[in-house]
């Protein structure tokens, strides 16, 4: 990784972290927030998986149109950092440790590879 790519990660790193903390505050059952990237395809290639601890507040948030107010955040995060994703709705995405226990045996490592942009 050369420097101008390390400093975009650490930048991208920072501005999730904010978001990540301000969702916690927001007491919908938000746990962390993860992303995936290929650098050579940045923006576009960035995925934010937002994940929650069960798929019915998932199914709420999604519900109370919260998603939407969650990609408003991130987005205003990432903009702060330099960071001008095309479409914050292909970029972000919400996700739930049900599902991935489910679906992929808990692995998440295999899961955020299937959602890969």
């Amino acid at each position: 990784m050369n420097k101008t790519t390390a400093k975009l990660e650490q930048n991208l790193i920072n501005a999730l972290t904010l978001a990540c903390e301000e969702f916690k505050r927001w007491d919908i059952g938000f746990d962390w927030l993860t992303h995936t990237v290929s650098h050579n395809r940045f923006p576009d290639s960035l995925v934010v998986s937002c994940v929650f601890l069960t798929q019915a507040q998932m199914q709420q948030v999604l519900s109370d149109s919260l998603d939407a107010r969650m990609r408003k955040e991130i987005q205003t995060r990432l903009l702060k950092a330099g960071i001008r994703p095309k479409d914050i709705r292909r970029n972000v995405r919400m996700d739930n440790e049900q599902d991935c226990a489910a679906q992929d045996g808990g692995n998440w490592e295999a899961r955020l590879q299937r959602f890969r942009g």
